[in-house]
């Protein structure tokens, strides 16, 4: 499939000569959700490879605020910062987290939680690179069935927890899944949840070249195959009913996405075919609320 074309502003907010490793997609990642974004915005980012890629303080890669609070607070922090401003009358500054799994499916759910709660008027962007990365690439729980990871040699034993799922039940304006594998579906997505107002989730998947044993060159190839296989869907939730599937067909076996990396080489033939099944469960309970709606 080709990848429509894409222009970005001349005057990036994500500078060049930032500390990504190279050919990872994380910065891909982000230079595109801040260049929807613009520069009328301020970043808060906990401790995660993204952290890195920004800069420590008082340094920084992009050209605007970046606030680096503790790991579980990111939240917390721009619900505070979003009133900060909104008090000084700059109500149409952007307050956007920029976090990694670890702060967010683990160690910042309750502070997301909370603000979900609230309906803080933030754009939580979770870069999902399936693991705790940048420390040795230990599990989280957002690491799937079975892979192989620093702190479960053997395969992870439990699923991949739904964080779509759990937001969509606190019935926030807007959730989505996206990645920079397909970019025309994850600028839209940006736009679309800059326009509103309340909390909003989009989930970016980034696979981690290392710790998922991918080569350099291969990151947007194997989160294709991860939209493709349906290993991860493409879908958006706006008030926490109306779902939509951006992708209403799968088109490889889950096989396909599996052999791309190191960190199902282990797997035998029944644990490959118990991920088909839940994979094909999953899409179909997708299937079944986009149709509802």
């Amino acid at each position: 499939m080709r990848m429509e074309k894409l222009s970005l502003a001349e005057d990036p907010v994500l500078c060049s000569g930032h500390a990504a490793c190279p050919g990872c997609i994380d910065a891909l990642s982000a230079r595109h959700v801040l260049s929807a974004l613009g520069r009328n915005a301020a970043a808060v980012i906990p401790p995660s490879c993204m952290a890195i890629i920004a800069g420590a303080q008082p340094f920084s890669a992009m050209r605007i605020p970046v606030y680096q609070p503790s790991l579980e607070s990111s939240a917390a922090a721009a619900s505070g910062l979003r009133r900060a401003l909104d008090a000084s009358g700059r109500k149409d500054t952007h307050v956007v987290v920029l976090a990694g799994d670890g702060g967010t499916y683990d160690i910042g759910l309750q502070c997301l939680s909370s603000a979900a709660e609230r309906n803080e008027n933030i754009l939580y962007v979770c870069f999902d690179n399936e693991g705790y990365m940048n420390t040795g690439a230990q599990k989280s729980s957002s690491t799937p069935h079975f892979a192989r990871t620093g702190s479960t040699p053997a395969g992870k034993t439990s699923r991949k927890k739904n964080l779509i799922e759990i937001m969509a039940a606190h019935d926030i304006p807007y959730a989505a899944t996206a990645t920079a594998g397909f970019l025309p579906d994850l600028a839209r997505k940006v736009e679309k949840a800059k326009a509103i107002r309340g909390t909003r989730l989009l989930v970016l998947l980034v696979p981690c070249l290392d710790g998922w044993g991918v080569p350099e060159d291969q990151g947007i190839a194997v989160a294709r195959l991860a939209v493709e296989s349906g290993a991860f869907p493409l879908y958006e939730v706006e008030d926490g009913q109306r779902y939509t599937l951006n992708t209403p067909h799968k088109s490889r076996p889950v096989r396909d996405y599996l052999r791309a990396q190191r960190r199902y080489a282990h797997l035998e033939e029944r644990e490959i075919e118990e991920l088909q099944l839940e994979i094909d469960t999953g899409w179909a309970r997708l299937q079944r609320r986009s149709a509802y709606q």
